[in-house]
């Protein structure tokens, strides 16, 4: 039997919005200040098994970054439970945890670290994070002198080449020019196709989602609206889309 590495319990996230940068910083301080508040994330419960695939469709501002932000723990949930188990790696925003005045080299321990990676680790998965990013002399010159995409270049070889358990894809695939995205497609392919790798894909391409997953849910206005089979939830998502 496959057990859950990704479980949501009931899990709702509510935003303050206050009116300015100066209500926003007193209502940090003082209770009752006045502002609205913004439900992101509305009762969504759900179990992703370990080696699964699910793609996550919704329409811009149905709660999948949210969801996303809460499993890598950028934000936490107002209320209910997650459970997390396993390494998870995020294709998300592919260049944070960067120091921009350390080296390409620099950087690859300084983000493994933060991975929850032991120095020695890091130094066995260098050669292939360096060969793969194709950084060549530039892996040694401050990252500063990057262009955006050699930093997500650098970004993308590192998470993928981490050894993760939960590979998290916000449609990052959008990496350097049309044969290294190939590269970044054949390699998710690799990790999806290790029965001990669990993937979680936010998507607005169904085409795409479809070559990756067998499952697919459906968000909208913070809820779950659908969890099943990816045909069905390719179908819900574009009926939602067209009205």
């Amino acid at each position: 039997m496959s057990k859950a590495v990704i479980e949501f319990k009931n899990v709702n996230k509510i935003y303050k919005l206050f009116k300015n940068d100066k209500k926003r910083f007193f209502g940090l301080l003082f209770k009752g200040v006045k502002h609205t508040e913004k439900r992101a994330v509305d009762n969504v419960s759900f179990k992703i098994n370990k080696g699964e695939s699910v793609a996550v469709f919704g329409k811009n501002g149905a709660g999948k970054s949210t969801m996303l932000k809460m499993i890598t723990e950028v934000v936490f949930p107002t209320s209910g439970e997650i459970i997390v188990k396993g390494r998870v790696s995020a294709l998300l925003e592919l260049t944070s945890g960067f120091d921009p005045e350390f080296t390409g080299r620099e950087n690859i321990y300084l983000k493994g670290q933060i991975l929850g990676l032991k120095n020695d680790e890091i130094q066995k998965l260098e050669p292939t994070i360096i060969e793969f990013s194709e950084l060549g002399e530039y892996i040694d010159q401050p990252v500063r002198t990057y262009s955006s995409g050699m930093k997500a270049r650098l970004g993308f070889s590192i998470s993928v080449n981490i050894e993760p358990e939960i590979l998290i894809v916000d449609e990052a695939l959008s990496v350097g020019d049309e044969e290294f995205r190939r590269k970044c497609i054949k390699k998710i392919n690799e990790l999806i196709n290790n029965e001990n790798v669990t993937l979680l894909y936010v998507t607005h391409a169904t085409k795409t989602a479809k070559d990756f997953c067998k499952r697919g849910m459906v968000m909208s206005m913070g809820k779950l609206i659908f969890d099943g089979p990816i045909d069905e939830a390719m179908e819900i998502y574009e009926k939602s889309i067209k009205g």
